[in-house]
């Protein structure tokens, strides 16, 4: 059904995947949006922030690579993070920072600590499941839902859904592995 894709960031690696950044922005713009709000980035300039972000990201994203105790994730950040000092230089104006940090980094809470790994991978998990559903026909996508999220027996799934339980499981192995495609060296 689908051909073995490479994981998202290494599709994002290259220019010529336009469905991997439409995936992307569709996980990211959120948590960027998130993050801009955390960071006391005032709302009407929030959306043009995220959008700075998104444009440096298609600019640096051929040249990331991972580095021992790094992640995608911090490095997304300080990419947020310096396109809103920049901006903020730019208009010579103070920027306004969450938990006391200092426009240049320095003292106070981190606001990447301060998103918890629990609230980040539920935050991708909500975002990805929406991604992906869409690659489903409504019956494999409702058995998946009522035998994984909902926790009924297949028996049960077979019977609202009108298949075997067999297909609840095909169905169920089909999402999943999707899902652990989607999410492939993004869950840092």
């Amino acid at each position: 059904m689908f051909s073995t894709p490479l994981s998202l960031l290494e599709r994002l690696r290259r220019k010529d995947d336009p469905d991997a950044w439409r995936r992307f922005v569709e996980l990211y713009s959120p948590l960027l949006s998130e993050w801009s709000r955390r960071n006391r980035v005032p709302e009407a300039e929030a959306e043009d922030l995220v959008q700075n972000v998104l444009v440096r990201l298609i600019q640096q994203m051929p040249a990331f690579e991972r580095r021992p105790g790094g992640s995608f994730r911090g490095w997304l950040f300080t990419i947020l993070r310096n396109s809103w000092l920049d901006r903020c230089r730019a208009e010579k104006r103070q920027p306004v920072t969450a938990g006391g940090v200092s426009p240049d980094g320095q003292a106070g809470a981190d606001p990447i600590a301060e998103l918890t790994e629990a609230e980040y991978r539920g935050y991708l998990l909500r975002r990805s499941l929406r991604v992906v559903q869409t690659d489903f026909p409504e019956t494999t996508w409702r058995a998946f839902w009522l035998h994984v999220v909902d926790g009924l027996p297949a028996a049960e799934v077979a019977k609202i859904a009108g298949i075997t339980p067999n297909a609840v499981y095909l169905a169920r192995g089909r999402v999943l592995k999707r899902l652990r495609e989607e999410l492939a060296g993004i869950l840092d």
